[in-house]
């Protein structure tokens, strides 16, 4: 885009799994700074809709038929930002394993961001980022306690979605960073961790900070790189 206010260029940016958790707080943060910003979700909610922003509903990540939905509506916009965003996590001890479960997980986390991302492409341009949220369970290096197989499972594999998303997208100077937002208070943890407002705080100086460069990395919120 080429609004340009107080010396920074706002971007076009969607989003994701919008609609509750860091999704929304990504909406809000990023639309309150002066980004356009287009929510992608099932079904949005009244918090959602307080933004006044851009909302597409009845999407959900596995549907290819509903992401080509997005697509049209979107008709010839760029997206300066794709954040994939949403993700499910679920608990299989290995003497309790739900194979079920598992899949769906790898279905959401795994293969959702690289259908929403490969659907999406054509409204990339060069300089655009595409962020994959992963997790810090997805590392097989910092792993010291087992459990959470699916979910696990599933963000090590987007891991190695997005390493080899930056390696196909770097001819068209697209960067992609793949990042941790920490233990965080939503839903999906049980409102255990950090505040939402200060892990998206934390994402989106990633993402501003996110260059062709350093595209392909792990990190966590705070900056720190994170193991494979």
């Amino acid at each position: 885009m080429i609004l340009l206010q107080e010396e920074r260029i706002m971007a076009r940016v969607v989003i994701t799994g919008a609609n509750r958790g860091i999704g929304l707080e990504l909406a809000r943060q990023l639309s309150g700074r002066g980004d356009e910003v287009i929510a992608l979700c099932r079904k949005a909610g009244p918090e959602l809709r307080e933004l006044g922003i851009r909302i597409i509903e009845r999407v959900d990540v596995t549907d290819e038929d509903a992401l080509e939905m997005v697509s049209r509506e979107l008709g010839d916009a760029e997206i300066d930002i794709l954040i994939n965003n949403a993700g499910i996590m679920l608990n299989e001890p290995f003497h309790d394993l739900d194979f079920d479960g598992i899949r769906r997980q790898i279905e959401v986390n795994t293969l959702g961001p690289l259908l929403v991302t490969s659907i999406l492409h054509e409204h990339l341009h060069s300089g655009s980022k595409v962020i994959l949220m992963t997790s810090r369970m997805g590392s097989i290096g910092d792993n010291g306690s087992g459990g959470y197989y699916g979910y696990r499972m599933s963000k090590a594999a987007l891991n190695m979605a997005g390493v080899n998303l930056a390696h196909d997208f770097r001819s068209e100077r697209i960067a992609v960073a793949l990042l941790h937002p920490g233990m965080v208070a939503t839903r999906m943890t049980g409102h255990h961790g950090i505040p939402v407002e200060e892990a998206v705080a934390g994402l989106i100086s990633r993402i501003d900070d996110l260059k062709l460069e350093t595209s392909g990395g792990f990190w966590h919120a705070n900056g720190e790189r994170l193991p494979w």
